[in-house]
């Protein structure tokens, strides 16, 4: 069943609208011409609508529970698919999941964070939010794929790493500085796709990579709006208002070279028409990678820092 952000209520309203005209024409009544007038005035408010999203508006997109997640990726793109399971220090983190599989016939280390899709599925991940454990699994995947010489592929979505407590007692920044460290010392070439949320450290930690991809509809910053509106005005409730000033747009992220590529959505976002999104995905993984083949370790090193060095740069 589609669900509607409260900005989409025009959208749905018409929807609405076409849905009841189909059961009056299935009971015998002639109404196609009506029902296709209809379709074509919704298509068209939709598309209106999505060409002029606000970051907030964005925001809401990037975070709607019905877009395509990293076992939406997975099941879709990678065969013969094997998970890894813990960080060989503390335990098992069901937030950030990573394994290796094919793609295209080529091997692949893949990891990113998974959200779930139920309530049962969402508490299972902790919602995305991954604990230590998780980015020292990040760890242990990226140094047995540079072993093997395997290239690696991050899928991020994400609103943040988990600030309980537990978490902090075992190292959470020691563990997400070491994985971000881990990504730039990489001698095989990594992909990175921010899919929805790309916030703080905990997205950073596996999108250190030569290559960023984003949708089109993500959002990508150090910090969430509402953790901004907290610290800057002590009231969570101005969220818009820190979304609409803090650039965390992908068009914003291309802008300052923070991303290297936009990955169009379908019109109304990516959870309207995941199987296109997805395939559309795959072939933007392929071309990453195509670019980066025939280099040498150090080569791939050089280009990722020099990457890096340069974020903004091109503003000056």
């Amino acid at each position: 069943m589609r669900s509607y952000l409260d900005f989409e209520k025009p959208v749905a309203e018409l929807d609405s609208k076409v849905d009841e005209l189909r059961a009056l024409a299935a009971g015998g009544t002639d109404i196609g011409e009506e029902v296709s007038r209809i379709e074509e005035k919704a298509s068209q408010a939709l598309a209106d609508l999505y060409a002029n999203l606000t970051p907030w508006q964005k925001t809401l997109v990037a975070r709607h529970p019905q877009r395509p997640h990293f076992t939406d990726f997975i099941s879709a793109l990678i065969t013969e698919f094997t998970p890894l399971a813990g960080d060989r220090k503390f335990g098992e983190d069901e937030a950030l999941m990573g394994g290796f599989g094919r793609f295209r016939g080529e091997p692949i280390c893949v990891m990113g964070q998974e959200k779930g899709h139920s309530t049962e599925s969402r508490i299972k991940h902790n919602f995305g939010m991954a604990r230590p454990e998780g980015y020292r699994k990040a760890v242990r995947l990226m140094e047995l794929a540079e072993r093997f010489g395997i290239p690696v592929l991050s899928i991020v979505d994400s609103a943040g790493a988990y600030p309980g407590i537990g978490a902090e007692e075992r190292g959470q920044a020691e563990a997400i500085a070491r994985s971000t460290d881990a990504c730039l010392a990489l001698g095989v070439p990594n992909v990175a796709i921010v899919t929805g949320e790309g916030m703080s450290g905990g997205a950073i930690a596996i999108t250190t990579a030569n290559r960023v991809l984003m949708f089109e509809h993500a959002i990508y910053s150090v910090i969430s709006p509402e953790a901004a509106s907290s610290i800057l005005w002590r009231d969570g409730t101005k969220a818009q208002e820190a979304a609409n000033s803090m650039k965390i747009t992908a068009q914003d992220m291309l802008r300052f070279g923070v991303i290297d590529t936009i990955l169009k959505e379908p019109v109304g976002g990516a959870h309207r028409d995941p199987a296109v999104m997805i395939a559309a995905t795959g072939e933007a993984i392929a071309e990453a990678f195509d670019e980066l083949c025939g280099l040498d370790p150090d080569a791939i090193r050089k280009q990722r820092r020099q990457k890096f060095l340069d974020i903004g740069r091109k503003l000056g």
